[in-house]
């Protein structure tokens, strides 16, 4: 009878309780990440932050031809260089930092304090008419007529690239690296310009809002995938308590399984993590024309903090519940030898 046992046991924790604990092990971990203010608020803001810093180094390495190998690419990087102010200047003087760093950071902010119960979970818009205003500015335009002053001479190709983008209406807008028609050129950037301010809208949702979140919208959520762990703890203990025909042996039963569906995502998840992070470091140096351009490349390996810090925050939950559900295993595995002896 007890061999009988055994095996219906270990087909109940094979079959269904080991990997049910190890989906719910990742789908609350990630649930978790989701969520979590760190990822949703916090990471963007600091984004924000530092991203017209950025704006000014890959303007300044882009000049390098070892970096950037297509010669219009180059030729737009050091006229930008040479006009009298900086991409960082220029987005503090028309008000677009004020923007990012005032309405885009503030509503931001407004999402991490819900997800952290700090206030109700209400509607959360981005008020983008500020942002219409600058990109409105004439110091914009000017700014544009200084960097097409230090670009050479267009040929007739390029005299008639730029008279196409005058006179179209739709498709891609891609600017030719010479200096046209001062009129032409004037028409074709207000023209364009004017498109991407019409295109956007004045408010922008980011937060929908929910009605009832007791405990803050990010404990609520996370406490409820929980309850996910109900399913599989149910398997477990019908697994142990027929295996295990004794209390010593259903403590080793519920030990063991619950040690092995912690060890299988925890493994899981620091090898998934190890190996994107190696990947995003890797990536700058594994250029292909297919892959991405010489100035793609430059800003990922300027920006590969952010994504490594997005992988971070994505599996830090998934590795802690499994090493949690790991120890809980071995605290079990541990309860079972007093009742052997007993």
């Amino acid at each position: 009878m007890k061999p009988v046992r055994k095996i219906i046991g270990a087909l109940i924790i094979l079959i269904f309780a080991i990997p049910l604990l190890v989906a719910m092990i990742w789908t609350v971990g990630v649930t978790k990440a989701a969520v979590s203010p760190e990822l949703i608020s916090d990471l963007p803001r600091e984004i924000i932050a530092e991203l017209p810093d950025y704006l000014d180094e890959v303007v300044k390495e882009a000049q390098d031809v070892s970096v950037i190998e297509d010669e219009e690419t180059r030729a737009w990087f050091e006229a930008l260089s040479k006009v009298r102010m900086t991409p960082k200047e220029l987005l503090e003087k028309v008000g677009i930092t004020d923007w990012m760093e005032q309405e885009l950071s503030k509503s931001l902010q407004e999402i991490g304090e819900i997800l952290r119960g700090q206030r109700e979970p209400d509607p959360v818009t981005i008020d983008m008419r500020p942002l219409k205003k600058a990109l409105d500015n004439e110091e914009i335009d000017l700014y544009l007529m200084d960097v097409l002053q230090n670009l050479p001479p267009c040929d007739e190709e390029g005299t008639n690239r730029w008279l196409e983008l005058r006179d179209r209406e739709f498709g891609d807008f891609v600017l030719p690296a010479c200096r046209p028609d001062m009129d032409v050129a004037r028409i074709v950037l207000q023209n364009h310009r004017i498109e991407v301010i019409n295109d956007m809208q004045d408010e922008i949702q980011i937060f929908e809002g929910v009605r009832f979140m007791p405990f803050g919208f990010s404990k609520t959520v996370v406490w409820l995938s929980y309850l996910l762990f109900l399913l599989p703890l149910i398997f477990l203990f019908l697994g142990s308590i027929i295996g295990g025909t004794s209390a010593a042996g259903f403590f080793r039963w519920f030990g063991v399984s619950t040690f092995a569906g912690g060890l299988i995502p925890l493994t899981i998840s620091l090898f998934a993590e190890h190996i994107t992070k190696w990947a995003i470091r890797f990536a700058p140096y594994s250029h292909t024309e297919e892959w991405s351009s010489d100035l793609g490349l430059l800003i990922l390996d300027k920006i590969d903090w952010i994504p490594t810090l997005v992988v971070e925050k994505l599996f830090s939950p998934v590795t802690m519940i499994a090493g949690i559900v790991c120890i809980i295993g071995v605290i079990l595995f541990v309860l079972s030898f007093p009742f052997r002896k007993n």
